[in-house]
């Protein structure tokens, strides 16, 4: 029986399978399904908000998403991203306005795909026939740094949906937290969002904005110290996309004498008897209206904004210094090619067309500095960003009070600690923007007669008859000499005809003939050069004697030093974050009179240009 019962059962599953394949099989005369067609661009962003511009955005409201319409593929473009609100740490280092790295971008389409490639401008064949530029292209990884889905199509465009592209950590805020020891933060996407009030687009630019929430645990010091939830850090990131400036921007060859920085790449289609790798200087683009005029304005000036959020006395400072330039533009030949406005309250400082001042606010005291976007294929500037933190002229204020000691009981506080801290301000801004111009620090000024704005200034106070401090000239007034040889060499439009080589080396050779050279940060550094003419923070054509009069200086300020540095009502343990500038105000100008000792001056000396490379310094003088 139970044989019988278990062939039954075979049977009946038998049957079932032939039952359900029977059911499975298509009828011989049914079709296959069509495809769902894809929709076209028109139907897809019906009922979403459109910003035309450079690249059209849509914006789907009830699904929280953004779609980026293109019409041109394998056409180049720039793309950078930039961070509007920050976490207000300097230590950290993730400051608003902060600037991230400019990338050369092109969107290529492969079927239902669309990707985004950075190329990679590092290794070129400039000049080269088709064949070697793509030897070198195909030599060389490329990178792509988005990859999409067409959503919707028409003859001429189509549609991608960019969500996921723009709501990224593309500021690698999350790395940055981890390397400075701040905790393990991820991206936390249900709390990130579109800033829509900043993202917009224009015809030569799209920019697109995000407030990105950080999740962590662990959280270190400095993010306790900034942040209302520690375990939680809001920023907003802010991404470009950018029109490439046309072909009228001749590139100028890099000079280590200039005193610029540079552009530089390898490039594959050089004569063997030439150097490999190529390096231009990086300048804003200006062209006289008049190349052969002495003096003649330019046909596009070139403009900076201040930004508005700057108060009172800070703001004129900050105006005065950066007006300083158009003097170095006039001595290259420029009448009123260097302007500097007030930022309209309703413009987008994250916008590309504007030049930048902002006034930065964090926790604790910070460097400024001074960063550029640029064509990354020439080195032209296409915006400038200065960044000046807030608390470092109540530093400068500080310093000022350790060294007058002025508030004296029953008398009126001195007004010079203003006056030497918005100087310092003055300084600063014209400093800072000079980094935007294309330029970089020039540490040997000091010895020549303050000579450049592009040195770091120390506060030049002299001791008076009776044994007090007078800061009169704490801080020089106006653009340094070197400073005009500088502007000269990189914004200089020649006439025709000149033979330019020859006429920028000759603008270097006069320059030297008035002693003016140029030394930069590599040779400042207590480790890395051995010329005490060439350090940071140091005045004075030389080093010892210079100390020897800070020296004394120190001496008289730390003999007067009492509570009379700080306000009547104040703690008195408040007294020591005087003293600390004061005691140590000698520091600096120590280690430039420390080079002296087996020290060599030395200059950056091209073959056949006449300078003497290398003088070691005088025994007697060691």
């Amino acid at each position: 029986m139970k044989f019988y019962f278990s062939l039954l059962r075979l049977l009946a599953v038998a049957l079932v399978g032939l039952t359900t394949g029977l059911a499975q099989d298509p009828k011989p005369d049914a079709k296959p399904a069509a495809p769902v067609p894809t929709p076209t661009v028109t139907a897809k962003v019906k009922e979403m908000k459109a910003l035309p511009g450079f690249f059209p955005l849509y914006w789907d409201a009830k699904a929280g998403k953004l779609w980026l319409e293109i019409a041109k593929f394998d056409e180049d473009f720039l793309y950078y991203d930039s961070l509007p609100a920050g976490l207000g740490s300097n230590d950290i280092g993730l400051d608003r306005g902060q600037l991230g790295q400019e990338r050369l971008v092109h969107f290529s389409r492969s079927g239902p795909k669309v990707l985004l490639t950075e190329t990679n401008l590092g290794f070129r064949a400039a000049g080269g026939t088709a064949m070697e530029k793509r030897a070198v292209r195909d030599s060389f990884t490329q990178s792509v740094i988005g990859g999409f889905e067409i959503g919707a199509e028409d003859d001429k465009r189509v549609l991608i949906d960019a969500t996921a592209f723009f709501m990224r950590d593309a500021h690698n805020v999350a790395v940055t937290l981890k390397r400075t020891k701040q905790g393990d933060f991820k991206l936390d996407l249900p709390r990130s969002a579109f800033y829509l009030e900043n993202t917009k687009n224009f015809p030569r630019n799209t920019e697109v904005e995000v407030t990105l929430t950080f999740a962590g645990t662990e959280p270190g010091e400095w993010v306790r110290d900034i942040a209302t939830d520690p375990a939680s850090l809001s920023v907003r990131t802010h991404h470009s996309f950018v029109q490439l400036p046309d072909a009228g921007y001749t590139p100028r060859p890099f000079d280590p004498r200039a005193g610029y920085f540079s552009t530089s790449y390898a490039d594959y289609a050089s004569p063997i008897s030439e150097p490999l790798v190529k390096r231009f200087i990086t300048r804003h683009r200006l062209t006289k209206k008049d190349p052969s005029a002495a003096k003649s304005e330019a046909i596009a000036p070139i403009v900076y904004y201040l930004d508005p959020a700057t108060p009172e006395p800070v703001r004129s400072a900050l105006f005065d210094g950066a007006k300083w330039w158009n003097q170095a533009f006039e001595a290259a030949g420029y009448v009123n090619a260097f302007r500097v406005e007030l930022l309209r309250e309703d413009a987008d400082p994250m916008d590309i067309r504007y030049n930048l001042v902002q006034w930065v606010h964090r926790a604790t005291r910070g460097w400024s500095n001074g960063a550029s976007i640029t064509d990354p294929r020439t080195g032209e500037i296409i915006k400038g960003v200065v960044t000046l933190g807030s608390l470092r002229v109540r530093q400068d204020y500080l310093i000022a009070e350790g060294l007058l000691a002025p508030y004296e009981t029953g008398k009126p506080a001195s007004p010079e600690m203003e006056k030497m801290a918005v100087a310092r301000l003055r300084q600063l801004s014209a400093h800072e923007i000079g980094h935007t111009l294309g330029l970089a620090h020039n540490y040997i000024s000091s010895a020549e007669g303050r000579a450049s704005v592009m040195d770091y200034p120390p506060p030049f106070a002299q001791l008076k008859s009776d044994g007090t401090v007078d800061l009169a000239d704490a801080y020089a007034v106006g653009i340094g000499e070197w400073d005009k040889v500088a502007i000269t060499y990189g914004y200089q439009d020649f006439p025709k005809g000149t033979d330019e080589p020859k006429a920028l080396s000759g603008i270097i050779d006069a320059a030297r003939s008035k002693g003016l050279l140029f030394l930069t940060d590599k040779d400042a550094r207590p480790a890395g050069s051995p010329h005490p003419q060439v350090h940071l923070w140091d005045t004075g054509v030389n080093a010892v004697d210079e100390l020897s009069r800070v020296l004394a200086l120190r001496s008289a300020v730390l003999e007067r030093f009492s509570e009379n540095v700080i306000k009547p009502g104040r703690p008195l343990a408040t007294i020591e974050e005087v003293l600390v500038p004061a005691y140590l105000m000698h520091r600096y100008q120590l280690e430039a009179a420390a080079k002296t000792i087996a020290g060599t001056g030395y200059t950056y000396a091209l073959r056949g240009d006449g300078q003497v490379p290398l003088t070691p310094i005088a025994p007697a003088e060691q």
